[in-house]
């Protein structure tokens, strides 16, 4: 009987987003935000001649209701940056997946609150998406093309983020997966710009 009350607190208590800010990261005054580009395939394939058209991405609704984006938040203390990326993609949107290497890192200034901000993004390739999460609630969340992505996405610097993550699919796949793992130095750096 323990066992399944501790399962059941486990549930619940993994259906509740973190909250508040002090734990959160800061470099030199800027608050530290990371989140991922959720994405899949249609058709589960990767294996096309375009990688845009076949590309959904997932974005959620501004907790404000001002237009859509991708899931990201603080990162904390008591976590890596993927951890975080993926701890709030789940929180935000519901879905798991692997986190891929960061799309780049940006500096902007928050809308809200007037102050400068670093926002880092990563791909997301999502195994799974969930009926029930944290934040399930307080945000709707759509499946999009890369070119709806572009034109609901509120903030620029995700755009930009987007474009990256095509351009990296589009170049992975144009090498093959087995060809991407030996590639040069010089060339993983690049496709991360």
């Amino acid at each position: 009987m323990a066992t399944a009350l501790v399962s059941q607190e486990n549930v619940v208590a993994s259906l509740v987003s973190r909250t508040g800010r002090h734990l959160q990261r800061y470099d030199k005054g800027r608050r530290q935000v990371v989140g991922c580009i959720p994405y899949r395939y249609k058709n589960g394939s990767s294996s096309t001649s375009e990688v845009e058209d076949e590309l959904e991405v997932l974005v959620i609704s501004s907790q404000k209701g001002k237009g859509m984006l991708f899931p990201k938040g603080g990162w904390e203390l008591d976590e890596t940056i993927k951890q975080a990326a993926s701890r709030e993609t789940y929180e935000e949107a519901g879905v798991k997946g692997n986190v891929e290497h960061q799309l780049g890192h940006w500096t902007f200034q928050s809308r809200t609150h007037g102050t400068d901000y670093d926002g880092y993004l990563f791909p997301l390739h999502v195994k799974e998406v969930l009926d029930f999460w944290p934040e399930k609630n307080n945000r709707q969340r759509k499946w999009m093309s890369v070119e709806e992505a572009r034109e609901s996405c509120q903030h620029g610097w995700m755009k930009e983020a987007l474009d990256v993550l095509v351009d990296r699919l589009a170049g992975r796949q144009q090498l093959g997966e087995d060809e991407m793992g030996s590639c040069p130095l010089s060339y993983q750096a690049k496709s991360n710009l």
